[in-house]
């Protein structure tokens, strides 16, 4: 090989060099701003919900100590600011401490906070045809499995066994009364295709015309749970089904539910 065809060589290698190290650090500068973006509305998004508790008076305290609990009276606050909050979700020692919001599009709250601001986060909420006042439905609540562990991302801990004898309990609070929820069911599940036949949609049961429609739904619960929670439940007493995202298959959805006890 000639000098020329060497510095020629030599020429080529240094500017692809420089190429692939601009092209490195241009993925660098990317990569740093997306996690920094996402570490804003972390942040953002649980400050948003830990400052909720600030909204609440001195007056209010005394009130909530003799006449109601600490999340009725976040929805009695915050329904003045958004008249779509129609409770408070919670279970205790976990992320999972909510507004719960209702409206007459399913997928509003999908892509926007109990503000009625845009966010990837979303809101808990429950789907619009549940009466959360009616003792013989089932309330359908959906939230979003996000890797900061916020919103419902929580309900994946249900799978293990332990995690589950330690958070039997979901607390559902409104205007009126907190109710607490007894876990019956943990399974996974899928969202299915409408021609697949034979299949149990369990995300259509949301009214329970009869004790029948009602069993069925228990057992079908029951058939396909992670293990035995040894409890059941009886035509009359109210149910809630917590849905998220899970991955282990396509459409996966991680499903918990509960009934009311306020035993």
């Amino acid at each position: 090989m000639s000098k020329y065809s060497k510095a020629k060589h030599s020429k080529e290698s240094v500017m692809s060099f420089k190429i692939l190290a601009i092209i490195f650090l241009i993925l660098c500068v990317i990569g740093i701003f997306y996690i920094s973006c996402e570490f804003i509305n972390s942040n953002k998004n649980k400050s948003m919900y830990e400052n909720i508790d600030n909204t609440i008076n001195e007056t209010q305290k005394d009130i909530v100590s003799k006449e109601r609990t600490i999340n009725m009276q976040k929805v009695i606050n915050l329904k003045s600011e958004n008249k779509d909050i129609i409770g408070w979700i919670q279970i205790e020692n976990t992320l999972i401490d909510y507004p719960l919001l209702q409206t007459t599009d399913n997928s509003y709250y999908l892509t926007h906070n109990y503000k009625k601001e845009k966010s990837k986060y979303g809101s808990i909420y429950a789907k619009n045809k549940c009466n959360i006042q009616d003792n013989t439905s089932n309330i359908i609540i959906y939230g979003h499995n996000m890797k900061d562990a916020q919103m419902f991302n929580t309900l994946l801990k249900y799978e293990d066994i332990n995690f589950y004898n330690e958070h039997k309990i979901i607390k559902i609070a409104t205007e009126q009364k907190e109710n607490k929820y007894e876990i019956v069911s943990v399974f996974k599940s899928r969202i299915f295709y409408q021609d697949e036949q034979n299949v149990f949609r369990y995300y259509n049961y949301t009214e329970f015309e009869n004790e029948e429609k009602y069993n069925t739904f228990i057992e079908e619960c029951k058939k396909i749970q992670l293990y035995d929670t040894e409890v059941s439940a009886k035509y009359g007493e109210q149910l809630i089904t917590l849905i998220t995202c899970e991955y282990s298959q396509e459409n996966g959805r991680m499903v918990v539910v509960a009934k009311k006890n306020n035993l």
